[in-house]
């Protein structure tokens, strides 16, 4: 499945900046001017998992394939964008496209950056996406209330139901609430899915601090003034510690993370959080060709697991081996770890595990 986040923020919150460094790339130019970034641009990130390496290693595989996030740059917002400010429209198509959007929120004090309204202040930037995010969903659903008004005049139920929907979510809006955090049953979050809502996708917030508080800095306080009710969603990230990172090697960079006094890259965090908020988890298919990591939702069943490699898998499934990944490795392979009784076969029904090592049989 692909996972990709839009990466958003006011001018010259350092959002390019970031997006070049998480991603070991200068195609994102990086300039102390608003909207130095007009088109989008892409940057794909493997998902590093130490377990890729234990499996390859016992399978003696020819190659490892890890999962992978893309990262959209986009350009930067400002207020009015809903109504055609700046990049408006174009930043607002972009974001639709995107699996979660990760807000970059400037934390740092430099003068010899401008900030586009003049002064630091991380709950106004914040205030001032969210609006614009806000004032295009009203767009969104006061144009699909208008028809859903004159389909329900027809006296259909499940139209009726639809259009009540639309206003409760729509009166919302209004509140200045975000769509993701309305008090929507499943059934009413699938009756909306095709609007398309850019509150209704989760929000992270990246906090791009200074050098010398990454280690020290208070996520509690950040939620707090930010209005985030979830801490984990905060995410400190230092440009310019994450641009030095892309030029060392594995051992000079592990060497530096702990001279700073922290324990991942900021580019690890965000994946960490952004998969636990999105739900999702990875399984492996590990042999002598290849050991790949596959990216499915927590709580997929076999079947769905085995459609993410390809639809006839998923259409012609008859069952699956499934090897705990930990076992596979202690056994030495999948022969050693079938000999000592480590593999289970599942039907239908089963609910993969994050870890879990998986070959399917299928019928063509």
């Amino acid at each position: 499945m692909s996972l990709k986040i839009g990466i958003v923020g006011l001018p010259n919150v350092g959002k390019s900046t970031i997006f070049n460094a998480l991603t070991k790339t200068k195609s994102a130019q990086a300039a102390n001017y608003p909207f130095c970034t007009i088109d989008p641009n892409v940057g794909i990130v493997q998902v590093p998992d130490h377990r890729l390496d234990e499996l390859a290693k016992v399978s003696n595989s020819s190659k490892i394939i890890p999962a992978v996030i893309e990262f959209v740059d986009i350009a930067g917002l400002v207020k009015g964008a809903s109504e055609g400010e700046g990049l408006g429209n174009k930043f607002l198509a972009h974001i639709r496209e995107c699996s979660a959007i990760a807000h970059v929120i400037r934390a740092f004090d430099d003068s010899n950056v401008i900030h586009v309204h003049g002064n630091i202040d991380p709950k106004f930037d914040k205030e001032i996406i969210e609006s614009e995010l806000i004032l295009a969903d009203i767009q969104t659903v006061e144009n699909r209330l208008a028809k859903g008004e004159k389909d329900a005049k027809s006296g259909d139920r499940d139209k009726k139901s639809y259009v009540e929907l639309l206003k409760k979510i729509l009166d919302g809006l209004k509140q200045e609430k975000i769509a993701n955090e309305m008090d929507l049953s499943e059934e009413e979050k699938k009756m909306i899915r095709d609007l398309h809502l850019l509150t209704m996708k989760p929000h992270l917030y990246i906090l791009n601090v200074h050098e010398k508080d990454i280690a020290t800095i208070d996520k509690q306080s950040y939620a707090e003034a930010l209005g985030v009710k979830n801490i984990d969603k905060i995410i400190p990230i230092s440009a310019a510690v994450e641009e030095e990172l892309g030029g060392f090697t594995e051992d000079e960079a592990k060497e530096y993370l702990e001279e700073l006094g922290i324990q991942e890259t900021g580019l690890n965090s965000l994946i960490k959080v952004a998969y636990k908020t999105l739900g999702l988890i990875t399984y492996f298919t590990s042999g002598p060709m290849e050991t790949r990591a596959w990216t499915i939702h927590d709580g997929d069943l076999a079947p769905q697991a085995a459609g993410v490699i390809h639809t006839d898998f998923e259409k012609g499934f008859i069952k699956a081996e499934v090897f705990n990944w930990e076992d596979f490795v202690n056994a030495g392979g999948e022969s050693k770890a079938k000999e000592r009784g480590m593999m289970r076969l599942e039907g239908k029904e089963y609910t993969v595990k994050d870890g879990d090592v998986m070959h399917f049989k299928f019928s063509p």
